[in-house]
Formats: structure tokens, C-alpha cells, sequence
């Protein structure tokens, strides 16, 4: 009993940083939900307080200003053909990468780490010119671009994670007769499971919130995301702030609901591995 006393004492101090950090991190979560709930009123006079009445009439005006439906279509589009794009061709890139022991291989490897040190404000008016001489400042367009910005850190990923996949398994399916593609697809690539699902959640929540790309590239309103729906909340003379943060609260609830599932696939995959 004096042993468990002795260690409660000894970790009271942790527990209690951890709960400061925890609510230090939840704040900002607390700020958005209380008062998306109020008046524009309310919201000036305390941000902190609880709100007099919860007002569910923000997100009603918010969804409907939005055009939520439609925003949240063209956001989906953008993230789950970026993501699947991003995921097919950096885990071939990373495989081929990671097989071929040679100096170029190895030069490829590090020009694409390299290039995670290059800062997108650095590249993005040469680019949007460049892509708009090519007719592709359009949905088609920035998906392409999302594949080129997504590319170093995925590689990197893969790459790291191939190296705990044994070689022996790809000249086993090549002795059974299996072409390079059969190989990766059918061998390969299934493995890849809990390191795409990591890849996929960390190129979502980067795209789903991503503002200055779209907002450089989709100009025509139909095609606009919903970051670039909220921004219309943020007038010149006016802000906004309680359908604005209404409006954020429907932003994130897709992306909160994609990272539950993706995560149980990932306690899965682990799970799955630790028995093999």
C-alpha cells in the first residue's frame, strides 16, 4: 500500500502537467463550440461566458450561406482523389526506391527529402503562372498539385517502412512467377496498409484545411472548398464571427469523423501484424 502511496506522489506532479497541457490544447476547441452557439451580440460583450440561449440558428444561416452541400462536395472531391493519387504513386516510388541499392536511387531519395525544406510561399506565383499558361488552375489542376506537394513526406514514410518488409517475399513471388506490378500489387502493397492509412489521414487533414492553394487556383465560385466558403464570412467593413465559427464547426465535423474510422484501422493493422 506504501509503494502505491509513494508512487501516486511521484506521479501527481505528471498527471498534473499533463492536465494543464491537456486543457491548454482544448481551449481553443472550448472558444469555437461556446460561442458558435451565441448571438453576434453575445459573442462581443464575453467570449468566455456560456451563452445565454444556445443558438442553433447560426448553423442553420451558416449551412445554408455556405452552401455546405455543394462545398462539401467539391472538398471531398479534392481530398479523396489527391489522397488516392498521392497514395498509388509514392508507395510505387518508395518500392522501387528502397529495392534499388544504387547512387541514383539513393540521389532521388534525398532530392525528395530535400525538398520538404522548400516553403510553398517560396514557389507558389511561379507555379500558378506556369499552371495557368497550361490551362490548369481547375480542380484537375490542383490535384496534380497536392500529388507534387504530398509526394516528399509520403516517400519518406513508405520508404521507412519498407525497410521492415523482408526481400525475401518479392523474390519469393518472382521464383512463383510474378511480374514487377503483380508483385508490388498483390504482395506489397497489401502490407502497406498501416503506413497508407497514416499517410491518408496526415495528407487529409493537410488538404481538407488547406486554404492558400485553392484560393490561388479555384477562382469560379461553384468549385470553391469549404475552407474558401468560410472565408466569405470576412467581409471588408464587417466580420461575422458567430456564423463564421458555426460554419467552422461544420468544416471539421467530416474530417473528425474520417480520423475515428481511419483510426480503427490502424489499431487493426497493428493488432493483425502483432499476431503474424
Amino acid at each position: 500500500m506504501k509503494e502505491k502511496k509513494q508512487f501516486k506522489i511521484k506521479n501527481l506532479p505528471i498527471i498534473l502537467l499533463s492536465l494543464m497541457l491537456a486543457l491548454l490544447y482544448l481551449s481553443p476547441f472550448y472558444i469555437i463550440i461556446l460561442n458558435a452557439f451565441k448571438t453576434k451580440k453575445e459573442l462581443f460583450q464575453s467570449t468566455l461566458a456560456l451563452p445565454l440561449a444556445w443558438n442553433f440558428d447560426n448553423f442553420v444561416e451558416a449551412f445554408d450561406r455556405l452552401d455546405y452541400l455543394k462545398a462539401l462536395r467539391n472538398s471531398l472531391f479534392v481530398v479523396i482523389t489527391s489522397v488516392i493519387v498521392i497514395i498509388l504513386f509514392t508507395s510505387m516510388a518508395a518500392w522501387m526506391l528502397e529495392r534499388t541499392k544504387s547512387k541514383a536511387s539513393s540521389f532521388i531519395f534525398y532530392l525528395f527529402i530535400s525538398s520538404m525544406l522548400i516553403p510553398f510561399q517560396a514557389v507558389m506565383l511561379p507555379l500558378v503562372r506556369v499552371m495557368g499558361k497550361l490551362n490548369l488552375l481547375n480542380m484537375g489542376g490542383i490535384v496534380f498539385m497536392y500529388l507534387g506537394f504530398g509526394t516528399s513526406l509520403s516517400v519518406f514514410l513508405y520508404h521507412g517502412f519498407l525497410k521492415g518488409i523482408p526481400k525475401e517475399l518479392d523474390e519469393a513471388a518472382m521464383i512463383d512467377g510474378c511480374n514487377k506490378f503483380q508483385t508490388f500489387w498483390k504482395i506489397i502493397f497489401p502490407l502497406l496498409k498501416p503506413i497508407s492509412v497514416t499517410v491518408a489521414i496526415l495528407n487529409t487533414v493537410w488538404i481538407w484545411n488547406d486554404f492558400l492553394l485553392p484560393s490561388l487556383v479555384i477562382n469560379k465560385p461553384d468549385t470553391q472548398t469549404i475552407p474558401l466558403r468560410t472565408f466569405f464570412f470576412f467581409g471588408e467593413y464587417t466580420k461575422q464571427w458567430h456564423l463564421a465559427l458555426a460554419g467552422l464547426i461544420l468544416a471539421i465535423i467530416p474530417v473528425i469523423i474520417f480520423y475515428a474510422v481511419a483510426q480503427k484501422h490502424i489499431i487493426k493493422s497493428i493488432t493483425a501484424g502483432s499476431i503474424k
